[in-house]
């Protein structure tokens, strides 16, 4: 079996107390994949203290060459794409084709950060005083730490390091403990692609004990991280206390709006797709589905007959539509909010049943006669769970999507164009889909949530920016002539 080792300042390093955890295969629990480093505080320690020496030197490097580092990381992942798919899918589960698309993802946000080397990096203004050049650059903020989840262990982490690196900081990667082995093939494209050392820094080990010493370290300038509202909101807490930047994205509970005039297979076809790809362990995943009254009975009979036809089981089979979920725990959580929406009174049309006895499987499961102010109607389950609820009309399905805490993304399926431009221009999410899925985000655009799913920040494209630089502001008066 394969022991792996943290990466420190360019060194790839076991830790300290010499302790190992090891990498469960999610479709045959019995089989670990590999090893990882069980890490503490001192590890932590001596990563940032890396980060912290590399900075001033990487912030002095051309943001062109930068770009080029980039560039070839993404090169490189596209080239390793099967083997990384291959181990992306042995230790999270999600099928083969989803894998390789979110290594390809991946690769695609380098290539974009790295074409922002050749943006503009400042403004110039009017000034009151013609003898003064009065103009505004950005400059990186410093160490930046890192906090990614195991749902998508390529793309997240990617949509963070990138704009980190590209615009002059250093970082220390703290990797989910379920999906570390896809961590350690990111970074080793950035290492192979010639990124300095102590540039990017990672070390594995439990988020309880590696978190709270991230964001409490003060030479750790920024926190940005993905992941529950719990862990949040502390982060943001601590963060604030030390005067520290920080980004947080969070719980979703999304929903999708299917009005009488509808295209009922696609909107089918899109919930599915929402609810149950990646085995709705999203952030973006369907997890409400609000019915205008007429169409309310055909809908859910169609949803849930296309759930039944569904292929679950090992992910690497070509015909699997839905792998298991990544954990035991996740298995449990699951399992038990489809048991709380049974004691609720909701009637299970089908679904929420284990597969096999071993792999962490729970078959799609669709809800109908749901409380729309329920556990399994309100809360983030995180799992192929949806819950059916009737609308009397539009209004009713907005202010029953706009009750949530959270609003991440929502998707809306109508004919009238009127009633989409209404539905967009009154819903409080972040991200509206109109005749489409709510999962899926393009690395060019904002990405982020209302409410509780978001520090109110935004990831990806130029959004990011905002986040990794800060703004300098200079009045530069002309000597007078000698």
């Amino acid at each position: 079996m394969t022991s792996y080792h943290n990466l420190i300042a360019g060194r790839w390093v076991g830790a300290q107390s010499g302790r190992l955890r090891p990498n469960v295969n999610p479709t045959k629990s019995s089989e670990i994949i590999a090893e990882f480093p069980e890490s503490d505080g001192l590890d932590l320690q001596n990563a940032i203290t890396a980060a912290a020496a590399a900075f001033p030197k990487w912030r002095s490097v051309s943001i062109v060459a930068r770009g080029e580092i980039l560039y070839r990381a993404a090169d490189l992942l596209t080239a390793r794409a099967e083997l990384i798919a291959k181990d992306l899918v042995l230790e999270e589960g999600k099928t083969l084709p989803e894998a390789i698309g979110e290594t390809m993802r991946a690769a695609a946000i380098f290539r974009y950060y790295a074409g922002e080397a050749r943006q503009e990096t400042g403004e110039v203004y009017a000034a009151s005083d013609p003898s003064t050049l009065l103009y505004t650059r950005r400059e990186p903020i410093g160490v930046v730490g890192v906090i990614t989840p195991w749902n998508f262990p390529i793309a997240i982490p990617a949509w963070k390091i990138a704009p980190a690196l590209i615009y002059g900081n250093t970082l220390v990667w703290k990797p989910a403990d379920l999906t570390p082995l896809t961590a350690y093939h990111l970074t080793s494209a950035l290492v192979d692609a010639g990124l300095p050392e102590g540039v990017i820094n990672v070390v594995f080990g439990p988020g309880s004990v590696l978190g709270p010493a991230l964001t409490t370290d003060n030479k750790v300038r920024g926190i940005s991280f993905t992941g529950s509202n719990k862990v949040g909101r502390n982060i943001a807490i601590a963060s604030a206390e030390l005067g520290k930047k920080y980004q947080l994205e969070m719980g979703g509970k999304n929903a999708v709006v299917v009005l009488a005039d509808a295209d009922l297979d696609l909107a089918v076809e899109m919930t599915i797709r929402g609810a149950m790809r990646s085995t709705g362990q999203k952030c973006t995943a369907t997890s409400r589905v609000i019915v205008e009254a007429p169409l309310l009975n055909t809908f859910t009979e169609a949803l849930a007959e296309r759930c039944r036809n569904l292929a679950v089981g090992n992910p690497f089979d070509s015909q699997t539509y839905m792998g298991p979920l990544a954990s035991l725990d996740q298995q449990r959580t699951v399992l038990d909010y489809i048991q709380i929406g049974k004691e609720e009174g909701a009637r299970l049309v089908t679904g929420g049943e284990t597969l096999g006895s071993e792999g962490f499987f729970v078959t799609p499961t669709v809800f109908t006669d749901v409380d729309p102010n329920s556990r399994i109607a309100t809360e983030e389950i995180f799992g192929p769970v949806v819950s059916v609820v009737p609308a009397a009309n539009l209004s009713d399905a907005i202010g029953l999507v706009n009750t949530s805490r959270f609003g991440l993304s929502t998707a809306v399926f109508t004919r009238d164009i009127g009633k989409a431009m209404r539905y967009v221009d009154e819903i409080e999410c972040g991200i509206v889909h109109v005749n489409s899925e709510t999962a899926g985000a393009e690395p060019h655009v904002p990405f982020g949530g209302m409410k509780e799913s978001s520090s109110n920040s935004r990831e990806q494209g130029k959004s990011a920016r905002e986040f990794y630089t800060q703004v300098k502001t200079v009045y530069f008066d002309k000597p007078s002539p000698a």
